[in-house]
């Protein structure tokens, strides 16, 4: 919604700087994320019983965590000092003193912003979910995105270059981060969770454990946000921008998909521990639910209808590449294929299997990219996501598996199938919008036939519990309940 309001003030260039500096800030914050991931699934373990040891954990984590963020700042005051600014902006018409030496602010004032306002309350976010806070920390985390969404792009309306968007989004996180700190400390007394000394020991033995989570969040960057650091050496800020525009799109479904993912994680993660196999489906079945009714479906009516609404959302400065759309949008769903598989292997810390596959996703992403981007241009970026994205489906599939079966539980296969075939059907349709738009509300109509009976053929093999929360869903859509009652009638 921001990128027609940044486009209409400030040149591609500059909009490329900005998203690199966002890419850069993620990357280096991932340490003290992983962290914060850690302790969150140490949080969980611990449980609301025993308070006196999660109050140590909390503040020996808060400690380890200021000290990693003050690295962080180190790390960029050495990164500007080396000059190595430049290369990772990736463009030489970027080169003149004014916009480097605004980028290299902007950036050092994103440091100092996640000192104050993120490192702490991301911990504290995390350390309330056992108590049934996790929706108020959401909501939170929502207003929170809102206001430093729409801080920046309001001062560019009017007139401010990139230094001074910066400075007001690194203020509007400060500001925005104290009622947030009122409000955890406010629950943290109501809960009776006291402070208690930090232990060396502790947060140091926590910090060591927590390097593999980071080890791997770098290796998931590297395939996210790593491929606009890649990317703007060969393709300039300007491919960048386009890259990161053309993507939009997926990032939306991607959105989508983890606002069922992300609340179902410590169900699912009972029901595993439990042994339950059919809750465990349940779980498995909605997540895939969504990609089979909706996700699928959606990106094949995007793909026939987006390039006039992209020619406007982006004030006609970035050319559309219909392949490229294709090819990102065919990403999520091979990711959201993944999902269920994904969240045995990370929900119960198989760590090495983690780090060996999205170190092979990395590879993959980043050797991709430096061999496809000078033959195919930034269409080599999406080629290379998506192959990384089926290798990581493919793995981490094999590995969940097999955690199943060695604890008495068994890999939904049918379902798996049924939903693999909508990506497949998914995958024809966009070939066809690229290569015969001409045709392409038949291509439509008859994807779109053949999703919806796929769907029926999912739909009848999910168990009851599966079938009830997908309802849920679907309810939860406007107008979808007047629909079903005249259906019944």
């Amino acid at each position: 919604m921001l990128v027609p309001l940044y486009l209409s003030h400030w040149s591609v260039v500059t909009y490329g700087v900005w998203l690199a500096i966002q890419a850069l800030v993620s990357i280096m914050s991932t340490l003290d994320f992983g962290h914060q991931e850690f302790l969150g699934y140490e949080f969980l373990r611990i449980g609301r019983d025993n308070r006196g040891e999660l109050s140590k954990y909390i503040w020996s984590g808060i400690s380890v965590g200021l000290l990693i963020s003050l690295g962080q700042i180190l790390l960029i005051s050495i990164f500007l000092a080396l000059g190595v600014l430049p290369t990772l902006l990736g463009n030489p018409k970027v080169n003149g003193l004014g916009l480097l030496h605004e980028a290299g602010l902007v950036l050092l004032l994103q440091g100092f912003t996640w000192l104050i306002s993120t490192s702490i309350t991301g911990l504290l976010f995390r350390a309330l979910a056992p108590f049934g806070y996790y929706p108020r920390m959401i909501w939170w985390g929502l207003f929170g995105y809102i206001a430093t969404a729409l801080a920046p792009v309001t001062a560019v309306i009017f007139g401010a270059g990139l230094l001074t968007a910066g400075i007001v989004a690194a203020s509007t996180t400060v500001l925005v981060s104290l009622p947030i700190y009122w409000d955890l400390f406010r629950l943290l007394r109501k809960e009776e969770i006291h402070f208690s000394q930090p232990s060396i020991k502790l947060g140091y033995q926590n910090f060591i454990r927590s390097l593999a989570i980071s080890g791997k969040g770098l290796l998931e960057n590297a395939r996210q946000q790593g491929a606009r650091l890649v990317l703007a050496p060969l393709a300039g800020a300007a491919g960048l921008t386009a890259f990161s525009t053309m993507r939009t799109g997926a990032n939306v479904s991607l959105q989508g998909l983890n606002t069922v993912i992300n609340p179902l994680m410590p169900e699912l993660m009972r029901f595993l521990h439990q042994r339950d196999q059919e809750r465990s489906e349940a779980a498995f079945g909605t997540v895939w639910f969504v990609l089979v009714a909706l996700m699928a479906p959606a990106m094949v009516v995007l793909q026939a209808v987006i390039q006039p609404l992209f020619s406007l959302w982006t004030r006609g400065q970035i050319p559309f590449d219909p392949l490229l759309f294709a090819t990102l949008s065919l990403s999520v769903l091979v990711y959201a294929v993944a999902q269920p598989a994904i969240a045995v292997v990370k929900g119960n810390n198989l760590l090495s299997a983690q780090l060996a596959l999205s170190a092979l996703a990395a590879v993959i992403v980043v050797g991709g990219i430096c061999a496809f981007v000078p033959i195919l241009g930034i269409l080599g970026g999406g080629v290379s996501l998506l192959l990384a994205e089926v290798a990581a489906m493919i793995g981490y599939r094999v590995v969940a598996q097999r955690w199943l079966l060695e604890n008495g539980l068994l890999w939904p296969r049918q379902h798996f199938f049924i939903a693999l075939t909508s990506v497949v059907i998914a995958t024809a349709a966009l070939a066809a919008l690229v290569w015969a738009p001409a045709g392409k509300w038949i291509v439509v109509v008859g994807a779109i036939g053949l999703l919806y009976a796929n769907l029926w053929r999912y739909w009848n093999a999910l168990p009851s519990l599966a079938t009830q929360h997908a309802m849920r869903i679907l309810r939860s859509f406007p107008g979808f309940n007047n629909l079903y009652s005249a259906n019944k009638v």
